[in-house]
């Protein structure tokens, strides 16, 4: 119950719902164990009749004697049955109104609550963990727990009430006859344990499968241009099928297994019930009790089954829950390693940024990316970033939006530390177009207009204002719906440069200080290209760009070219500078050059 602890919180605070259902499942139960009590009050009255011994020799549920005609007795008896039973139901479906829809309320609040940690966390988190775990902990994981919340919590409530309320309707009547009658039932308890333990295992080994059967199937489906591609759809199908086999043999043997539930929970009841019968009939001859209170136990004793039975279950409900909040614990426990400070300053529009002896290793590999880096960026400056794959391009990027924070060194901006500024509003000044462009499954002109910052912001523009600057205006124009294109899933329904183009735009449109470009011009043609430069050129005197780029003709007409290698800057300096000098700038700008 460990892990449990967790989910106290928002027990206590749906409490008043909770204890209101609780009322509820005792007063339920508390008329449930009068019925049987009628039921033994008619067998009386029959056998008082046929025997044409005196009525008023019988007694009621509570002491009542009874003074009415045999059929007038049934009679009230049916009616007082039925009306019970009526009560009964109602107060059973309030508390389930009132317990179960107390744990969809709390299932409510822990998926938020996941989901706002999720976006909490950095990205070194999402590096570690893969999105089937994510999504599997927010949805698979979470209603288990919800198991545990609504039905285990209501059944083990509705079980203490119950069998405390039978069993001391039973013990009244006589406690031998009670002793006999549950000796089966802790046995039946037990049994029912350990079948649930081998289905419970067999349910996680089905539930593992069909997650690797469910990933295997998305990968496939995403990779289907690939698998065609290759002709290797046979591969696909007999993968498919390998996997699917696998998890059919693990479903049969788990109905092979919850094949002897029910026969064993019968011949259990079985047992109590030939107690029942044999011990009830020798004490009815010795004058202990009456057939009434005979028929009585007999309807005690299924009263009693569903609940001795459901103790297995409840308890391998709590089990599951308690290994899904472990594993949910984790992710909510984890804290991000790059946070915004409590008061953290907010960055003026413009600024002066520096790197300060930055040098950063990635926490997930051990990959050393960059070393030692000194950099200065003017506000209003166009710079440029290229050297080999692998040299540490993306890492500068990143550290500059923060993604990471540096092993050694400092990062400023107008002097302040960066961690040091409010980390939302840092990133808000910049517009970041990542190498790997994403796009939503939306249209295009809500892929534009995902970009932070105030939507009422006087320097936003126009979605279509930003597609013009981006160059894609044009092309987007010209599709069937315009801008209210559906762009699929990831963007599948357009090509890289068009993706990489409205990813521009999307960073263009909040007119930010900061404009970062990762290799983010890399899929669109030298002419596309150059009208875009073209247009970045010509921004704001105070808005700093920064494109990270493999093309060196692209950089002429940049105000500082950067050139790394191995995680440091082995050149720096305008293209007259820079091919002036032996190595890497002016031999790959002879490599590009045209002949």
């Amino acid at each position: 119950m460990k892990e449990l602890r967790k989910l106290n919180q928002y027990l206590w605070r749906h409490r008043y719902m909770l204890l209101t259902g609780t009322i509820f499942v005792a007063m339920a139960n508390m008329l449930k164990v009068f019925n049987p009590k009628i039921v033994g009050w008619a067998v009386d009255i029959v056998y008082a009749t046929f025997n044409a011994e005196d009525m008023n020799s019988v007694e009621g549920p509570l002491g009542i004697q009874l003074n009415v005609a045999p059929n007038a007795g049934l009679i009230i008896l049916a009616c007082t049955f039925i009306g019970l039973a009526l009560i009964s139901g109602l107060f059973t479906f309030i508390m389930r109104q009132t317990i179960i829809v107390a744990s969809r309320r709390i299932e409510y609040d822990l998926k938020n609550d996941i989901y706002a940690q999720y976006q909490r966390l950095d990205q070194a988190f999402y590096k570690k963990n893969n999105t089937g775990d994510l999504m599997s902990r927010a949805t698979e994981d979470v209603s288990r727990v919800r198991m545990y919340l609504g039905p285990a919590l209501m059944y083990g409530i509705n079980l203490f009430f119950l069998i405390t309320f039978v069993l001391l309707s039973m013990v009244q009547i006589d406690p031998v006859l009670t002793a006999w009658v549950l000796i089966p039932l802790p046995f039946l308890s037990l049994s029912i344990y350990y079948v649930n333990d081998k289905i419970n295992r067999g349910s996680e080994a089905i539930q593992r499968q069909l997650s690797f059967l469910t990933t295997s199937a998305q990968e496939f489906f995403s990779g289907i241009r690939v698998i065609k591609s290759y002709a290797q759809e046979e591969m696909a199908i007999d993968q498919y099928a390998k996997d699917s086999e696998e998890y059919k043999q693990r479903s049969i043997h788990l109905a092979k297994i919850e094949s002897i539930f029910l026969p064993l929970m019968v011949l259990m009841i079985g047992l109590s019930t030939l107690l029942v019968i044999y011990i009830g009939g020798l004490r009815i001859i010795d004058g202990a009790i009456t057939p009434g209170n005979m028929a009585e136990f007999i309807i005690y004793v299924n009263l009693l089954t569903w609940p001795v039975t459901s103790i297995g279950w409840v308890a391998s409900i709590i089990q599951r829950a308690a290994a899904s909040q472990k594993r949910i614990n984790e992710f909510l426990s984890a804290e991000p390693q790059v946070s915004t400070p409590q008061e953290g300053q907010k960055p003026s529009k413009t600024g002066l940024i520096e790197f300060k002896d930055v040098s950063f290793v990635y926490p997930e590999t051990g990959i050393q990316a960059l070393n030692k880096v000194n950099l200065t960026i003017k506000p209003g400056e166009r710079i440029a970033v290229i050297g080999r794959t692998g040299s540490g391009k993306s890492s500068l990027a990143e550290l500059m939006m923060r993604m990471y924070d540096p092993k050694e060194g400092q990062i400023t901006y107008n002097g302040v530390d960066l961690k040091d500024l409010d980390l939302h509003a840092w990133r808000q000044t910049i517009g970041y177009v990542p190498q790997d462009v994403f796009l939503f499954s939306e249209t295009i002109e809500d892929n534009i207009q995902f970009s932070p910052g105030d939507k009422q912001n006087e320097g936003k523009m126009a979605p279509q204002i930003a597609a013009q600057h981006a160059s894609i205006h044009e092309e987007i124009t010209s599709f069937h719906d315009g801008y209210e294109t559906l762009v699929g899933e990831r963007g599948v329904t357009l090509s890289g440069g068009q993706k990489q183009r409205i990813s521009l735009a999307r960073a263009l449109v909040n007119s930010p200080s900061i404009l970062l470009l990762d290799d983010s011009l890399s899929a669109v043609d030298a002419e596309t290209e150059a009208r875009i430069l073209e247009y970045l050129d010509s921004l704001d005197k105070e808005t700093t760009a920064i494109i990270i780029t493999h093309r060196i003709f692209s950089l002429l007409d940049f105000d500082k070219i950067i050139v790394l290698d191995q995680g440091s800057v082995i050149q720096r300096g305008n293209h007259e500078e820079l091919y002036k000098q032996e190595g890497f700038y002016r031999e790959i700008y002879d490599k590009q050059r045209p002949q």
